[in-house]
């Protein structure tokens, strides 16, 4: 009797264990693509590597897509994210309208949603939150805001496939598009927020709040981690002990607790960090975590590494190959993908 107790259990178990969300990534990969925003500007750029760890810039560190263009708002695109669509076969990406080299201040108002085909011919759509609710495409749902008009900072979008959301319509699948938001005149700091984007990749929901942890967080990275079955966040905590935390949920919508103070990236010692970014190399059973130590001028983007279970962070080392690193992402690529952006910035040299 209790053999069977244990077996039925055990069943139960896998039956309710939460499922993966996440567009099947590539299991070999030729190379792989590091994605971020320019430090010698806001516009996004791109660089190659073989192995994950040496890399060199595409198109000479210099915007990979026309930023004025398809950042309708400032002109400016900060914190790129990208990921596969979910097809499998295209490109989604996610970035911060904002720059401050025109503006001068530390605020903007939206963000941007980019999809391609190829890694090189971007179509984007614009999203500027001070609007309020026009722009979004659930317009029966509740608003978060009584004031969109009063929005400072929409930061640091990143963006995830999630299969099991459902819309009004029955129709299931969504992009989990997640946030900063600050409204001036209603928020007391900086909290992580959460839309959803249909396939197209061109319409958004009202913003819903992640979670709240009474202090200023930004910057979150959300990875699926197979070693325990659940989604880890890192963050930057800007109350309390600040820093880049980790904390883990069975759902992407959470509940999402407030990190172990003493689980940090704590080797830069008294230095400023943010914005992390997992992502593994294949052939290594841990996690490389990249993010940015903005303490030093210039500021460096450091790579760590951390076990299969996304933690204990270690061997913290300076990105190899790119001249002007900053907050980005990273993607693993088939010989075809990385061939054909290696051979395409090559011959615009020529």
């Amino acid at each position: 009797m209790a053999l069977r107790k244990n077996i039925i259990f055990a069943l139960l178990s896998l039956f309710f264990m939460p499922t993966v969300a996440q567009v099947k990534q590539i299991k070999n990969p030729y190379g792989y693509l590091y994605c971020h925003m320019s430090r010698k500007g806001e516009w996004t750029a791109f660089a190659l590597s073989r192995d994950g760890i040496n890399w060199h810039d595409l198109n000479n560190g210099n915007e990979v897509y026309d930023t004025q263009r398809f950042s309708e708002i400032e002109g400016g695109a900060r914190d790129a994210y990208i990921n596969r669509a979910a097809d499998g076969k295209g490109f989604v990406m996610v970035t911060t309208d904002m720059c401050n080299r025109k503006s001068r201040q530390w605020l903007n108002y939206g963000i941007n949603l980019l999809r391609s085909n190829d890694l090189i011919h971007w179509s984007a759509v614009t999203f500027d939150f001070r609007k309020g609710p026009e722009i979004f495409c659930d317009k029966t749902s509740p608003d978060f805001y009584k004031d969109y008009r009063s929005i400072q900072r929409v930061w640091a979008p990143q963006v995830v496939w999630d299969k099991n959301h459902v819309w009004e319509d029955g129709k299931r699948g969504g992009y989990f598009i997640y946030y900063s938001l600050l409204n001036k005149n209603e928020d007391k700091y900086d909290r992580v927020f959460y839309s959803y984007a249909d396939r197209s990749f061109t319409r958004i929901t009202k913003p819903k709040l992640l979670f709240d942890w009474g202090y200023a967080t930004i910057d979150a990275d959300i990875v699926w981690v197979e070693a325990d079955r659940k989604w880890h966040m890192m963050i930057k905590k800007e109350g309390g002990k600040r820093g880049i935390f980790t904390t883990q949920a069975s759902h992407l919508t959470g509940p999402w607790p407030a990190p172990d103070e003493n689980d940090y990236v704590s080797f830069e010692g008294n230095k400023q960090c943010e914005g992390a970014s997992a992502f593994r190399i294949a052939g290594e059973k841990g996690w490389r975590v990249g993010y940015v130590e903005y303490s030093s001028s210039p500021t460096k983007y450091r790579i760590c590494q951390a076990d299969e279970k996304l933690q204990n962070f270690h061997s913290p080392q300076d990105i190899k190959g790119v001249a002007d690193p900053q907050h980005g992402s990273f993607l693993a690529l088939t010989k075809k993908e990385y061939e054909r952006l290696e051979n395409y910035w090559n011959n615009k040299k020529n």
